[in-house]
């Protein structure tokens, strides 16, 4: 820091935090008021009135100069005045001693976060009121005074009252106390106390606690990540306790001053753990951290430290960041952002590296799913003489190991691969410093280029491996295209990671299904695996598949084209170099069928046939699907996803080979029938025979087992109490959905009451599955979002949604009242817009019109879509319902009220102006009866879709 901003800090403290100038201020009010109410009144008041005018004067300079560790340290200091001038106003005018004893002495001391001087505006307040041995009636009147009065300015504090004995003994007996007291810092009272506590600490308590101390600390980091998310690429961030967070600062710094000694990025320079380079990141992140931070409680008046989507957009505003072509401001600060935590990743593994080699903390192996680590003897590796073993793990064998061999830079990676081996910190180090070998000749090198193929599609684990060469640098100069997607943030609420940490979790997910490992989620993927010509092919596809994101062209065309590019540098023939750009240009192509499409219309199957051309471009292109979509993030992935995809996936594969998908439908509809005679083997076979009679074929090839053993036993205790209407729920912690299965008499606005219902309810609907008996009835299942953690709570909670069906169904209560008080777009998805959009195509499907909605999800949606579609006279033969995110996409295949596709223009026209206007509620029309249909409409006609 240079002098003149030093000085500038410094007068800026003077003028917001001056205890003597407070307490003085108090004592004139006491001396007017006295003691009693009105003083008490008048004290809070005027404190508060001092934290406010200092909170406002701060966040006025971290706007100016956008120093982040400046602001929680003037913060601080602001906290500090407010002690010292309230113990300097209770000492004086309160409770005076004019010759205190022994034991009438008290010290005031910060420990915690407040010890280290920087808070943020909603911070704890954590003190220590330590006492020479006793408390005194004087000493236990301060510290009440001084607490109640903190207490009733609103302020969380935290607070202790013990001796120095005291201190030395609990600090022994638990870890948080004896951190907490490692950061004490004095603020006010007998200093002689805080000295003496300071050198008990010391002496009683850190010396020869080191290595237990940093393993304590180290766990505790570990279980705060897994509370909070493991990557620290989760696209909402906890600033705080996030990975790539403060926290990990922090815990550098506990431990470097438990056991070296050093209390800044200089001290741990001069403990040699650290460069100056690297105490520079150091303090850079600390700093931008802290900004963050500060702008976080300022923007929203709390204690508030996740970064939410509705936040991002201020957050991005206010440290001034600009859109580039392509890329959105929030998503340009983001990136930085998590670049800001990658880089606290790479200080926080030299820590913990240089602890390791000193024998502090054990040594990790690479991988957990490769083989068993065995201790190596140290000394040169037999496949290359540039590299060694050195205290289990890969090093260099001299700092020219680079220069010397560039290539060496991707065969460090290859060989921690193939042995199972952990970097030593000074080959990850030097690699990072010799990034600039990383150029065109290296890149268009054959061995260099073999050696990163082997990597990628290497049958151990390869998402370590790729993580680690990100994370030093390596990928993305390797592969400068890789380099423009790390720490990318697409702003929506479907990914959940940047866009380089999603493809390498894809590649990790693709390795688990080549290993088996998930043969029980994806069974079809894990059969067909082992049949695929090339997996180097579905590798690079994958690695490859969002590499162009950010740019201002569709992702999926431009990947394309890198592939094009890249694929023939790392040895792919022209013809497999055109099956991966052929995947990326299509990787979506799967899954928005699967999704948003009738997989029980002809034409659907007919179409997706002739864009994939080949059974192997299938097996590759579905197996890259489930990998992409367990990528994005926990929850995202279902059984239901699962079951759709197999389904299109079955119904494809006889078209590609010149069979006969009928025959082979046929096959699977009995095969169903068969598997769930076994379970039911209890019912008569006559009534079993019946049972599946009720059902369309689409039902047999589209529901999973699980789902029609449920839904046999629904209908079959229904049909004994002969009754007409049957509710079920079913909360699925693990894909944080609850399903509610509602089987009644078909009948017109059936799935527009169902809809409005949950929506009255409050419940968000996530998807829905609608399907038709041959006896009349309809049998639809929705996926709505769990809010209630217990699984009885939330079962309790979907019931009633159940009984709020019931009764609408019944014409007990007024829908549209009711959604209409609920439909108003809250919480993060305020942060979104979505452009609304409505395709109206008679090409998709030749029996119908299919419609396609897209648009912002908000509560009540999917019940004005239907609505609007039942008030236009169209019949509902299928509904795909799908939320990306923020982002609905609702299909739905219908027909005039004679059967008919919708082929008038007029009529087309006029269908997506009264869609569209469902998007946008505040404009008239949307809640009124459409003068392009009637009053009525039919939901489904006979369904005949699901019967052909």
């Amino acid at each position: 820091m240079n002098k003149r901003s030093t000085n500038r800090s410094a007068r800026n403290l003077a003028e917001i935090a001056d205890p003597d100038a407070l307490a003085g201020e108090l004592g004139v009010l006491f001396e007017k008021h006295g003691a009693g109410n009105d003083f008490r009144a008048a004290m809070l008041a005027h404190l508060k009135a001092f934290r406010a005018r200092g909170h406002e004067t701060i966040e006025t300079w971290l706007s100016e100069d956008g120093r982040g560790l400046a602001c929680a340290r003037r913060i601080g200091a602001l906290q500090d005045a407010i002690i010292q001038g309230i113990y300097a106003f209770t000492t004086r005018h309160l409770y005076p001693v004019t010759n205190p004893s022994s034991s009438e002495r008290l010290s005031v001391i910060a420990v915690g976060g407040y010890g280290r001087a920087t808070m943020a505006p909603g911070s704890d307040v954590d003190l220590l009121f330590v006492l020479p041995y006793k408390k005194t009636a004087w000493s236990e009147s301060v510290c009440e005074q001084m607490l109640y009065t903190l207490w009733d300015m609103e302020l969380k504090v935290g607070h202790a009252v013990r001796t120095v004995d005291e201190c030395v003994r609990l600090s022994n007996a638990d870890i948080t106390i004896r951190t907490s007291i490692l950061d004490a810092r004095f603020i006010c009272g007998d200093r002689a106390l805080f000295d003496e506590l300071e050198e008990r600490f010391q002496a009683d308590v850190v010396a020869g606690t080191g290595p237990e101390f940093i393993e304590a600390k180290l766990a505790e980091r570990d279980a705060r990540h897994t509370r909070s998310g493991e990557s620290r690429y989760l696209v909402e961030p906890n600033v705080k306790d996030g990975k790539g967070g403060l926290r990990d600062l922090q815990t550098l710094f506990w431990i470097g001053k438990y056991f070296y000694g050093a209390d800044s990025g200089e001290g741990l320079v001069e403990a040699g753990v650290f460069d100056k380079s690297e105490s520079r990141l150091f303090r850079k992140c600390e700093d931008f951290l802290w900004a963050v931070r500060c702008h976080l409680h300022f923007m929203t008046g709390r204690a508030e430290e996740r970064l939410t989507f509705d936040l991002q957009r201020g957050m991005a505003t206010r440290l001034g960041y600009l859109p580039h072509p392509g890329v959105r401001d929030v998503e340009r600060f983001m990136k930085h952002y998590f670049l800001m935590a990658k880089d606290v990743g790479d200080l926080t593994r030299i820590f913990c590296n240089a602890l390791e080699v000193q024998h502090v903390k054990r040594t990790q192996v690479l991988s957990r799913f490769m083989q068993r680590f065995r201790r190596r003897r140290p000394g040169k590796l037999s496949d290359s003489d540039d590299f060694v073993i050195e205290s289990d793990r890969l090093n260099i064998a001299d700092d020219l190991a680079f220069e010397r061999d560039p290539v060496n830079l991707i065969r460090m990676f290859h060989l921690a691969d193939r042995y199972n081996i952990p970097f030593h910190p000074e080959a990850l180090k030097i690699a990072h410093r010799s990034l600039k070998l990383i150029g065109p000749k290296l890149r268009e090198n054959e061995e260099a280029n073999a050696l990163f193929l082997k990597i990628l599609t290497s049958r151990n684990d390869p998402e370590v491996v790729l993580r680690r060469m990100n994370e030093a640098g390596v990928l993305g100069r390797f592969i400068p295209d890789f380099g423009k997607i790390v720490a990318l943030v697409q702003f929506n609420m479907y990914h959940h990671y940047t866009v380089d940490e999603h493809l390498i979790r894809s590649i990790g997910l693709l390795a688990d299904i080549d290993h088996g490992r998930l043969a029980d989620d994806h069974p079809l993927s894990n059969e067909i695996i082992r049949t695929i010509r090339s997996r180097d092919v579905l590798y690079l596809a994958l690695f490859l598949h969002d590499i162009a994101k950010g740019r201002p062209e569709d992702h999926s065309i431009a990947g394309a084209r890198v592939a094009r590019r890249l694929a023939p540098r790392l040895g792919f023939s022209a013809a497999d170099t055109e099956t991966v750009a052929w995947l990326i240009e299509h990787h979506l192509d799967m899954s928005m069928i699967a999704q948003s499409r009738d997989l029980a219309d002809r034409k659907t199957i007919e179409d997706f046939a002739a864009t994939v051309q080949s059974p192997e471009r299938l097996k590759l292109l579905l197996i890259l699907t489930v990998a992409d979509i367990r990528a994005v993030g926990p929850g995202v992935w279902n059984g239901w996803k699962g079951q759709l995809l197999r389904t299109l996936y079955y119904e494809t594969e006889p078209v590609l080979a010149g069979g006969h998908s009928q025959e082979q439908r046929k096959f699977r509809i009995e095969s169903a029938r068969a598997r769930l005679r076994k379970e039911l083997s209890d019912w008569p076979q006559a009534e079993f025979d019946a049972y599946c009679e009720r059902h369309y074929p689409a039902y047999w090839v589209r529901t999973d087992l699980p789902r029609q053993i449920e839904h046999a036993r629904l209908l079959h205790a229904m049909d004994g109490k002969g009754g007409k209407l049957a509710i079920r729920a079913r909360p699925d912690e693990f894909r944080d959905i609850t399903e509610i299965t509602v089987f009644a008499p078909d009948h017109p606005r059936l799935l527009s009451i169902i809809a409005g219902a949950c929506a009255a309810s409050g419940a968000n609907i996530v998807d829905a599955q609608i399907f038709t008996t041959s006896d009349g009835y309809a049998l639809d299942t929705i996926f709505v979002s769990r809010e209630l953690p217990e699984d009885a709570d939330e079962r309790r909670r979907a019931e009633r949604i159940g009984k709020v069906i019931e009764q609408a169904l019944a014409g007990a209560v007024k829908l549209r009242d009711l959604v209409g008080q609920r439909a108003v777009t809250k919480g993060r998805i305020r942060a979104f817009s979505v452009e609304p959009d409505v395709l109206v195509n008679n090409t998709w499907s030749n029996r119908y019109t299919v419609i396609e909605m897209s648009g912002l999800d908000r509560p009540g949606l999917l019940y004005e879509l239907t609505d609007v579609l039942a008030r236009l006279n169209l019949n509902i033969a299928s509904a795909h319902v799908a939320t990306f995110g923020e982002r609905a996409v609702d299909v739905f295949y219908v027909t005039d009220l004679t059967g008919q596709k919708i082929t008038n223009a007029n009529r087309q026209a006029a269908i997506r102006r009264r869609l569209l206007q469902v998007f946008q509620p505040q404009k008239e029309g949307s809640k009124e009866t459409s003068k392009d249909g009637g009053k009525d409409g039919a939901r489904a006609g006979a369904r005949a879709g699901e019967a052909a």
